[in-house]
């Protein structure tokens, strides 16, 4: 059941948390390519880790102003 409008539950969190590690790993994928090997500095990690919590924020704020039918900005029917 998804939350209501201007309330997260737990589900709304760890679909949150999934995407952030999503979100990382794609990070990781492209960052490897990139620069032709993974690197164990932070240098290297720090966009991945950046990125991947950024989009588990911008899938929070997403899920907090949408209503319980999915639907953004609009209020409970």
């Amino acid at each position: 059941m998804n939350s209501n409008f201007f309330s997260l539950n737990w589900m709304d969190l760890a679909k949150g948390l999934l995407v952030a590690v999503i979100g990382a790993i794609l990070t990781a994928v492209y960052q490897a390519i990139q620069a032709g090997a993974l690197s164990w500095t932070w240098l290297f990690w720090q966009p991945i880790v950046l990125t991947g919590v950024g989009a588990g924020i911008a899938y929070l704020i997403k899920n907090f102003f949408s209503n319980s039918a999915g639907e953004p900005l609009k209020g409970e029917q």
